[in-house]
């Protein structure tokens, strides 16, 4: 059996110019991080004495003879992809899918890294976010950007740089005080809306051309939120930048932000937060605000209803937690 733990991930600035529409030939920058809520996905041989072949456990159960016959397209593809049978999967998580927090990507590498484990062989992180991003985007054929399946696999608080050629991951190098005072500076609520970012994407990504111009400057914003980050000025800019960025990506597509969202941002801001933003493509999900440490009763006042999740950063990205082998051998039998 082989257990792995892949954390999730909150964007800051950025997001939307991972789309290869618009890094391809534009360049592109996100700065993001992983926090301490996480996906557990564990993966083994089925025991050849069931009437099926394949067990996948999620939100629901999947019990199968034949590969194509799995309804999750993640797992579907993924077996294909690195020919893997009789398989029983299991996922659970802190947090709920479709809440803006990279949970498919999670999902997605987690499972590939239990899958090389289980092959018996090691997979380092960008092999496990190029595949990921190949398989969400490729044999999937899932619209969006690339920058979560980067994230969790790697793990930290860095900046991802994009171009025509790959990726490139570089950590953020601050204090840890300050580093400290900006994880304890940041909340993130519940708003119980869920939805697919997939859906939204496709609406984004069809925006492109018609969008250059927040998106340039969406991009721009990324450099003003690294020199905040890393120099010994106001880190409560930091909250204002967040502001700055959600209004711009607000401007993307209608379907970004509704009337509910807007009055909850709303309620925030007036009961001391800064700034902040929906996390993930919009939508829904969960809510990420700035608010300095004095100010943080008022705003969970004012937000009672919606459900507060506190969190840590972290720093080791997708790793595998239990690593048993086992032998096994493929028979004639396998579709």
């Amino acid at each position: 059996m082989i257990i792995t733990q892949t954390p999730f991930r909150m964007s800051f600035f950025g997001g939307g110019t991972d789309f290869p529409d618009y890094y391809r030939e534009h360049g592109g920058s996100v700065i993001s991080t992983t926090f301490d809520k996480y996906c557990i996905v564990s993966v083994s041989h089925l025991p050849r004495f069931f009437k099926y072949t394949n067990q996948v456990t999620y939100s629901k159960v999947e019990r199968v003879k034949k590969i194509d016959d799995i309804e999750h397209p993640a797992v579907r593809n993924a077996m294909k992809y690195l020919d893997m049978h009789e398989l029983r999967i299991n996922y659970e998580a802190d947090l709920p899918a479709r809440s803006g927090l990279g949970t498919s990507s999670s999902f997605a590498v987690g499972m590939l890294n239990a899958f090389y484990a289980l092959k018996g062989k090691y997979a380092d992180k960008r092999k496990l976010a190029e595949d990921a991003i190949y398989l969400e985007r490729t044999l999937c054929d899932e619209s969006g950007g690339i920058q979560d399946q980067i994230a969790v696999a790697y793990g930290g608080f860095n900046r991802i740089d994009f171009n025509a050629n790959g990726f490139e991951v570089s950590p953020i190098i601050i204090s840890t005080e300050r580093k400290r005072m900006l994880n304890d500076n940041l909340m993130i609520f519940f708003t119980g809306f869920s939805r697919f970012s997939s859906q939204l994407a496709a609406t984004q990504e069809k925006s492109i051309g018609d969008k250059l111009a927040e998106l340039k400057e969406m991009h721009l914003l990324v450099d003003e939120a690294h020199n905040v980050l890393t120099s010994k000025g106001d880190l409560n800019e930091f909250g204002r930048l967040l502001d700055y960025t959600w209004r711009l990506k607000r401007g993307l597509t209608d379907e970004i932000s509704n009337d509910s969202i807007d009055g909850l941002y709303k309620t925030a801001i007036e009961a001391g937060a800064i700034g902040g933003k929906l996390l993930g493509a919009g939508g829904g999900g969960f809510l990420l605000l700035y608010a300095e440490k004095d100010k943080q009763e008022r705003v969970k006042a004012a937000l009672k209803d919606y459900l507060y999740i506190p969190f840590e950063f972290e720093n080791s990205g997708t790793k595998v937690i239990y690593y048993n082998s086992e032998f096994y051998e493929v028979t004639d039998a396998i579709d």
